[in-house]
Parts: C-alpha cells; structure tokens; sequence
C-alpha cells in the first residue's frame, strides 16, 4: 500500500513541497503538509471516518483513493491560487 506522496512544485516564482502521508491505524488520519522555504505553510488532516465514506469499496483501496484525492486537491488549490502563500 502506498504511504504518501511528495510533490515539489512552483508557485508564482516560489519553491513549494507537499507531502501527503498515512498514519495508519494506530492515528488514522491522512495528513498533508505545505513547506515554503522548509517552514509548514499548512496542513490538511483527514480522519478515516471521512475517508473511508466512499461506498462498497475495500477499505485499504478506499484510503488509497482518498490520499491520492487529498494530495491531488492541494497541488490544484496552490496552482489555481486558491491556497494563498502570502507571507511566505
């Protein structure tokens, strides 16, 4: 099972890292962070309950959907200028 994903991107001429991880089980939350210049920017946290309210689905391939959509969802937000890096 994938664990997370890292993405570099840049965004209106800065440097921006998102990596998008799950805690599994024990903390069952699927959390995403922002870095701009190696400081968090912010962070997304996603409990399982949510994730997992996708239908007749396996639950392992439910949560792998959700990271992927979590992750996917931020790299669009900072892209389109939705999420703000002001300040950064």
């Amino acid at each position: 099972m994938e664990k997370g994903f890292n993405s570099d991107i840049s965004v209106r001429g800065k440097t921006v890292h998102v990596q998008t991880e799950d805690w599994g089980y024990a903390n069952p939350y699927l959390v995403s962070r922002v870095f701009v210049g190696g400081a968090v920017l912010t962070t997304v946290k996603t409990p399982y309950a949510e994730a997992l309210r996708v239908g007749p689905v396996q639950e392992a391939e439910a949560l792998r959907l959700a990271l992927r959509r979590q992750h996917q969802r931020i790299l669009d937000e900072l892209i389109s200028g939705r999420l703000a890096l002001e300040g950064r």
